[in-house]
């Protein structure tokens, strides 16, 4: 791999208005068992790596986004924090295309004069100076995926009004684009805000934007009345900029037989980012922490916070594609990965993917042993009495490079922007006719919109997790905890990913 080194001294986060993390270390000295490291991974310890990010995003524009310096002072939190338990750290660099909305505007201009709410896709291209103001148009099938969905409808210049759901928003913006449209509005299929990416640059998309699903139905309503016209401004800075993965790893346990946490490090350019994603790398930071006080581990842990993830799994895609290009042995060495994206939503549910499709059918090829790490999680919840349920496997974060090259994985989730049921509410409390994340994607994702209680219970399902498969893995791929050989091979053969926007 191309890596660069990240030693970073101690003081350089007080650089940035950030303390050092004072935590009191906990009191088990080997935490080598579930229990023990369980013990050892405090919220208290986790709470005040999330406050660190807080802190970060206060001095630093209020967001600790890819590329900016909120999210270089948040990797040198992590670093820092790592090498004082005496991991060795190293950037893994690689570039991306930066966005920042300078200028933008959606507003009827009839029937009704009004603004409409509505969040521009990333990689959405720019409109004309002035903006475009069209007619409101709407495809044959509502989703607008592919020129069938068009067949029969005349939407050139237009600006067409399509559902979200069934395919990505990259190809609704690029099917818009082929019938003739001028620009493309996408309304959410679910209550609140809609914020989507294209999922990267494309000369084929038109200006496209997200909106709410009752903004979405109120223009139905009027279209259906009479013509409606809109005018849809975008202007965006757009440059390459640099940025980067964090990767460690134990200093014990067989290298051939690696397991792989990873969470992502950048937040969303609108806020602090506490929620999506502080919590999964605040919570996979003190489990590393702890991880590094035990004295033989059969397995080595590698520890991933990845870079751009909210620009489309850019720092997860681009290892697992160094790997594939560069050192495909090294892939086939790891075990599994677990994946840790947001793992404390205000309105949570205790969610673990879905790898034995029980309750959702995955969308995505389901690598071998991902049940079995399914089971790590649910065995595990099952055990302790705490309710959980099944969230789809779909590949919507970053372990989608890593089931499609064959590598085992599961993961937890607490949710996003889907709308909490009273089932759920019955199992885990909250509101229900809400998102479990009402800030997702917002400036309001801070320190005070993020739920303790399911940090508490999803750290220290971490902490069992992470402890249990570094020391055996023979339930994932067969290979005993002492053994020296006989692991199988992966029955997928690598290939480079090719990406997916989240739709």
């Amino acid at each position: 791999m191309t890596k660069r080194s990240g030693t970073i001294a101690l003081s350089i986060a007080t650089a940035f208005g950030v303390a050092a993390s004072l935590a009191t270390p906990a009191a088990a000295e080997n935490p080598n068992n579930s229990q023990k490291m369980r013990k050892a991974v405090t919220l208290e310890a986790v709470t005040e790596h999330l406050e660190q990010f807080q802190a970060i995003a206060d001095a630093n524009d209020g967001n600790r986004g890819a590329g900016t310096s909120g999210y270089e002072a948040s990797a040198q939190y992590v670093e820092q924090t790592l090498q004082a338990a005496g991991y060795e750290t190293e950037r893994q660099y690689f570039t991306f295309t930066y966005q920042e909305t300078l200028a933008d505007s959606l507003t009827e201009v009839s029937p009704n004069a009004r603004d409409i709410e509505h969040v521009p896709m990333s990689y959405s291209p720019d409109t004309p100076e002035g903006g475009i103001t069209a007619n409101v148009s709407t495809p044959t099938v509502a989703t607008g995926c592919d020129a069938s969905e068009y067949a029969g409808a005349d939407v050139t210049g237009t600006i067409v009004l399509v559902s979200r759901g069934v395919c990505s928003f990259g190809q609704k913006s690029l099917a818009a684009a082929e019938a003739g449209a001028a620009a493309a509005i996408v309304y959410n299929n679910t209550d609140g805000a809609l914020n989507g990416t294209l999922g990267g640059p494309d000369d084929g998309y038109v200006p496209t934007v997200g909106i709410t699903q009752a903004e979405g139905q109120t223009l139905l309503s009027e279209l259906a009345a009479g013509p409606v016209v809109l005018n849809f401004t975008l202007q965006q800075l757009i440059e390459e900029r640099e940025t980067f993965n964090i990767i460690a790893e134990t200093s014990t346990g067989r290298d051939d037989n690696v397991v792989m946490l990873g969470a992502h490090l950048d937040g969303a350019y609108e806020g602090p980012g506490i929620s999506d994603n502080g919590t999964g790398a605040a919570a996979q930071l003190e489990v590393a922490v702890q991880l590094a006080k035990v004295n033989k581990l059969n397995n080595k842990v590698r520890l991933a916070f990845w870079g751009a993830e909210e620009l489309g799994l850019l720092g997860s895609s681009y290892y697992v594609n160094d790997l594939v290009e560069n050192n495909p042995a090294e892939l086939d060495n790891i075990a599994t990965y677990l994946n840790f994206d947001m793992v404390g939503s205000p309105n949570y549910i205790i969610g673990v993917y879905d790898a034995d499709e029980s309750t959702y059918e995955a969308p995505v090829e389901v690598p071998e042993g991902s049940i079995a790490t399914e089971a790590v999680f649910t065995d595990y919840f099952d055990s302790i009495g705490q309710p959980w349920v099944d969230t789809e496997f779909s590949g919507r974060s970053d372990y989608q490079p890593f089931i499609e090259n064959g590598i085992a994985a599961s993961g937890l989730f607490t949710g996003a922007d889907d709308i909490k049921t009273e089932e759920e509410v019955a199992m885990f409390g909250g509101t229900a006719g809400i998102q479990h994340d009402p800030n997702y994607h917002t400036a309001a994702d801070d320190i005070n919109n993020y739920s303790p209680e399911a940090m508490d219970i999803n750290s220290d399902a971490i902490a069992h997790a992470a402890i249990t498969l570094a020391q055996d893995t023979s339930s994932i791929n067969g290979v005993e905890s002492n053994g020296k050989s006989g692991k199988p091979k992966k029955q997928v053969a690598p290939q480079a990913p090719e990406g997916q926007a989240a739709a």
